[in-house]
């Protein structure tokens, strides 16, 4: 019973609040779990079964292998692709509601004169996933065979062309207007809402081109239900390996790729940043999806460029690309 009392008095002198105080500050480091401890949601800024769509599916399954949880695919369409974005910038920074977007986080700032997230300074970078060659395509009665003859074509009966595109900030429209610069030719351009409309309405031949990923166009291609007239890179693709590039048709310097990274809402802890980055690294390696991006035509980015700093670089050098292009084209929409 004195030793009871002596222990007692040892520790009389520390004052009650302190007590407390210790006690509260230690319990978030208690209860914390190790992250990932729940679901992780991949927001996609287009509808499920599009080409962004297919590419965060096969990805985020891989990568909930390295995280030892799902990775559930979330479509928030609308606004251009710009209101999946603006959803995972206000998101709780925890590494639970991550993004996955392709060229249109460098361009939408020259898109839309009203948006609620600035592109380089609301998220952080996760990395590069895959870089998606898109091909210019006419309808099948359209009649030039070749690239070269149907740029001459297009000088010919520019008044006449229609050339579609899946709606504003989409990359066929970024990739349509790249080919009215390098052709010199003010095209009828066609919007439509969402990529499967404008490939219909090609198929269909309501409309004369369309230039869209080979993840969408290479069945269409594959069944000779359009004409193809080059791949959008500057070198053939494997997954095309007969169809001639633009630039040997007589377009040098064309170059158009649809490239994706992965984001996260500003302040995301660097711990939790790491993992995923990590995951997605792993991802990138699965033999599963390595045959996936091969079977889409879309190529793997190298090792370097699967990191945040090589998706800041090249979210900084697409914005510079595209942007002033953009606006000097007076592209925007309120």
């Amino acid at each position: 019973m004195a030793s009871r009392a002596h222990t007692l008095e040892r520790f009389a002198w520390i004052p009650l609040a302190a007590v407390v105080a210790a006690v509260v500050a230690a319990a978030p480091a208690l209860a914390a779990d190790p992250y990932p401890s729940k679901p992780i949601t991949l927001v996609v800024p287009f509808s499920a079964g599009g080409p962004t769509d297919v590419v965060a599916r096969s990805v985020g399954a891989a990568m909930s292998k390295t995280l030892g949880q799902t990775v559930v695919v979330e479509n928030k369409t609308g606004a251009g692709g710009t209101v999946a974005p603006a959803h995972v910038a206000r998101a709780d920074a925890d590494g639970y509601t991550i993004l996955i977007h392709h060229n249109g986080m460098a361009t939408a700032p020259a898109l839309y004169r009203k948006l609620s997230y600035d592109p380089l300074k609301d998220f952080e970078y996760v990395g590069q996933v895959a870089d998606v060659p898109m091909t210019m395509l006419g309808k099948k009665d359209l009649p030039p065979n070749t690239a070269a003859e149907l740029i001459k074509y297009a000088q010919q009966n520019k008044d006449k062309v229609n050339l579609a595109n899946a709606g504003l900030g989409a990359v066929s429209q970024l990739c349509g207007l790249l080919f009215e610069q390098a052709v010199g030719v003010k095209f009828n351009v066609i919007p439509f809402q969402g990529t499967a409309p404008a490939l219909n309405a090609l198929l269909g031949g309501q409309v004369d081109l369309l230039c869209d990923q080979t993840t969408s166009t290479l069945p269409h291609i594959a069944a000779g239900k359009v004409k193809m007239y080059g791949v959008t890179t500057p070198e053939r693709i494997k997954a095309l390996p007969n169809a001639p590039t633009l630039q040997e048709g007589g377009l040098k310097g064309f170059d158009m790729k649809v490239w994706h990274g992965v984001y996260a809402p500003k302040g995301t802890p660097p711990d939790a940043v790491a993992k995923l980055t990590a995951a997605l690294q792993a991802a990138l390696k699965d033999p599963a999806v390595v045959k996936r991006m091969q079977d889409l035509g879309a190529e793997i980015v190298p090792a370097s460029k699967q990191t945040p700093e090589g998706l800041k670089t090249r979210l900084k050098a697409e914005s510079d690309k595209w942007q002033p292009m953009l606006k000097r084209a007076g592209a925007v929409a309120d």
